[in-house]
């Protein structure tokens, strides 16, 4: 498969309006690029990204880890050196580069709360052992004490104090080790990153992520990854007043509905699942943690349910709801251990996203054209003209400026429905074929009182919006 051009009428997404939340930032969707080269993610930065209007990818830890083909060894850190399984400092900082001159930003995965669990080489071959790294020595660990499984719901001093599986765990209290964590996170925004997801947010006191980030030059996005599905004695709410937090509940309780539930139930959600403020949350279908049974799992919905994930994700990107995280996945085959493939994503000018390697669901019409239609309608966040069958037939229109259907049925919807629009013909979003130009796919007549008839086959979503009117 050759590299994706751009269309004409994607092209749109590069003026498109965006969402801002309460620090500032721009906000409207980005994707994580899991275990993807840095070489691969500027390309992809070039070819696809940038020109369809993704805001931002996040990209695995670049810290010097343990050695061995895990993916979870790179959240296992022995230095802060640039220095990965995704490339070195010079591969790093080029990426930043080309990103940025595409108009997508770089948010590093920082693991701040931990260290490599016992003793060993890292990839760079520098040894370590018995709380011995070339930046620690002892005196930064807290006491060793293992988290259990109880002391989530009643010790919220041993999530924040105890070892995580086993990784030392820093004194992030310590007046030095905050300057060494504040450090790295500088030299980073120094080269150009523009956020941190803050890895295991939850075991660190919500004091000692504060006193850190007071010393951080610039102003990065900062999300914390807080795993939050209620019942245990740490919270997200604390988290909220350092930044963004990781909305686990939307995860899950989404899957739910999507695999079991029904979609008209959707309706009132942010009231029903008790989330947190729509501009301090980042949600996602699933994350690489829950998507293998880790961390917040649940029966979630990933890349295997193929086309019911390809909805959930509409829906996701759709509603106007949190900072969207979207995840380009690899297939792992049951292993949940697995790294990613061993031969890149770009080679020779084609691309290798297949089901047996790197999954790019990022790049499948209903996900990028989702993406595209949230830019273009960010401008009015309101829900109007809810229409749905009691069942898993559900329409929903932006405001003035889009209009959304999704058939999570095996029977074709029929319905006429107010899209908020005037009248015209217009493309459908989620059928443009990227690599023949705009509106290959459907085309949706709007009449003259702003209804349209809706025939959408099973299993299948469409999405209008006010810069799509052909004639």
């Amino acid at each position: 498969m050759k590299n994706n051009r751009l269309p004409t009428l994607a092209g749109l997404a590069l003026i498109a309006s965006t969402n801002v939340n309460a620090s500032g930032h721009t906000t409207n969707t980005f994707v994580h690029l899991f275990e993807w080269s840095w070489p691969d993610i500027a390309t992809e930065c070039e070819t696809f990204l940038g020109p369809q209007g993704y805001k931002a990818v996040q990209v695995s830890p670049p810290n010097e880890h343990i050695a061995g083909d895990q993916w979870w060894t790179r959240y296992q850190p022995v230095t802060y050196e640039i220095n990965s399984r995704s490339g070195d400092k010079a591969q790093f900082v080029d990426m930043i580069k080309r990103c940025k001159a595409q108009g997508v930003d770089i948010y590093v995965d920082a693991v701040i709360n931990h260290m490599a669990h016992g003793s060993g080489k890292s990839i760079a071959g520098k040894s370590y052992g018995n709380k011995h790294y070339p930046i620690y020595s002892p005196k930064d660990f807290h006491k060793p004490c293992a988290i259990k499984g109880s002391d989530y719901v009643n010790n919220a001093w041993r999530v924040q104090n105890c070892e995580l599986v086993g990784l030392h765990d820093l004194d992030t209290d310590s007046v030095s080790v905050q300057a060494k964590i504040a450090s790295y996170l500088n030299k980073l925004t120094g080269l150009g990153v523009a956020g941190f997801r803050l890895d295991a947010s939850k075991h660190m006191p919500v004091e000692d992520i504060a006193a850190i980030l007071k010393q951080l030059n610039d102003s990065p996005l900062i999300f914390q990854e807080v795993i939050d599905q209620g019942g245990e004695a740490i919270t997200s709410v604390p988290y909220l007043s350092n930044g963004m937090v990781t909305e686990f509940k939307y995860s899950v309780k989404l899957s739910h509905v999507f695999k079991q539930g029904k979609l008209a139930s959707l309706k009132t959600f942010v009231k029903d699942w008790g989330l947190m403020p729509s501009e301090k949350a980042i949600i996602f279908t699933d994350n690489h943690d829950n998507q293998r049974g880790h961390g917040g799992a649940g029966d979630i919905v990933t890349f295997k349910d193929k086309t019911l994930y390809d909805l959930a994700n509409v829906f996701m990107l759709a509603y106007p709801y949190g900072y969207p995280k979207v995840m380009s996945s690899y297939e792992f085959n049951g292993d949940t251990d697995a790294g990613g493939p061993k031969v890149p994503v770009h080679q020779s000018g084609n691309l290798n996203c297949q089901d047996t390697l790197w999954q790019c669901e990022h790049r499948k019409p209903l996900i990028a054209g989702a993406m595209r239609f949230r830019s273009y309608t960010a401008d009015n966040p309101t829900i109007s003209n809810w229409w749905d069958n009691g069942n898993n037939q559900i329409a929903f229109t932006r405001g003035d400026l889009g209009f959304v259907a999704i058939n999570r049925e095996d029977k074709t919807m029929h319905a006429t429905l107010q899209t908020g629009l005037l009248p015209g013909t217009y493309c459908d979003e989620l059928s443009i074929d990227i690599n023949q130009g705009p509106c290959i796919g459907k085309s949706i007549t709007v009449n003259q009182d702003g209804t349209v008839l809706i025939q959408l086959k099973p299993m299948d979503a469409i999405a209008i919006h006010h810069l799509a009117r052909l004639k």
